[in-house]
Formats: C-alpha cells, structure tokens, sequence
C-alpha cells in the first residue's frame, strides 16, 4: 500500500499476524540497563531510574498521511502495520491507564526524535514517545527486532516495567488497536 492516507481505519482480517517467536521470552524478570533515551518532551529518560510502575509500548514505527509507505507490502509483514492505531488507543486510554497505576507511559521506536516530535505533536500524545535510534536500549534487553528496507525495527511488544524490573510482557501484540485495553484489564487485575 503506497499511500498512508488512512493510518487508522485497518481491516485486521486482512492484515497477517504475529506469531510468537519466543523473541520476549527472556524478558519479564528483567532490571532494565541504566540507558538514557531522547523523549518527544525533549527530556532524556532513563527507565532503570523511575520508581513505580511503567508502562512502554515499543512498535516499529509511526507512517505519516500521505507518505510513501517504508517498503510496498508494509501490511503484509506480520506485526508490521498498526502502529498509528496503537498509539492512538494508548492515548484514548491514557487517563485510565494512569488510575489503574502507571506512574508513566511512553512509546518507545527507533524512530528519531524528530519524527516521533511531528507525530506526537500531530497525534496530540498526552505521554513521550522514546527514540532508541542507535538500538543501545534494544540491544541491552534484547528486544525482538525486524528487518526491512535495511532498518532494524523492533517488533511491537508492551512492557510492564515495576521500579525498573520487567514484570510483564505483552508480545505479540495483535490486533494492535487492542492492546491498551489489554494494557488496562492487566493492571486493574494486577495493581501493585
């Protein structure tokens, strides 16, 4: 699909799912490395120093209206297409999410920051979006990644980080749309 006029309105049952490839396995349980990553408020975060609970949903990146797609069969890469809807759904949600006890919530791509900024601006995020564009947070946890076009990507997955510890991953995540409610529904029925 070479026009991203409509990022939101998706036909899931015409998108190919994700399959677990056991690539999140390894993760709850996790400390988070001490790493410092530029956020759309301009701030650096470090997500091994902030106490409480977390939230951080990771995808592989946000398209823009009316722009070329990265690769022609973008939605035919399982797990690839939704991101925009995901977003969306994080920040729709945002205030229950908050309630149902995230002290923070942020998006988490290897955008740059420049990019995710315009989205967040465009998408009116009320949370930052963290840009790991040099795959140093990736990498540390081992995150499940993608590659297409020559861009490493990383695999849409949420984490539910507790006082810089992973205690719960969601991975896959499909449909996309749906994974802030899943979000919520977790932290109701585990608050800390």
């Amino acid at each position: 699909m070479n026009n991203q006029r409509n990022l939101l309105e998706v036909d899931w049952s015409k998108i190919p799912a994700p399959s677990d490839d056991g690539g999140a396995a390894h993760l709850p349980g996790t400390a988070i490395p001490s790493v410092s990553l530029r956020a759309t408020d301009d701030t650096m975060v470090t997500l091994s120093a902030l106490s409480g609970r977390s939230v951080v949903f990771a995808y592989p990146r946000t398209g823009e209206p009316g722009k070329i797609a990265l690769v022609d069969d973008w939605d035919m890469i399982p797990g690839a297409r939704g991101c925009t809807p995901q977003t969306c759904a994080f920040r729709d949600l945002f205030a229950e999410l908050k309630a149902a006890g995230a002290a923070q919530v942020f998006g988490l791509s290897a955008q740059d920051n420049a990019y995710q900024t315009e989205m967040a601006s465009r998408l009116h995020l009320p949370f930052p979006v963290l840009s790991d564009e040099k795959l140093e947070l990736t990498k540390a946890l081992r995150l499940p990644t993608m590659e297409v076009a020559g861009l490493t990507l990383i695999k849409r997955l949420t984490l539910i980080i507790d006082d810089a510890r992973i205690t719960h991953v969601f991975y896959p995540v499909f449909p996309p749309d749906q994974n802030a409610a899943e979000v919520l529904a977790w932290l109701k029925e585990n608050p800390r």
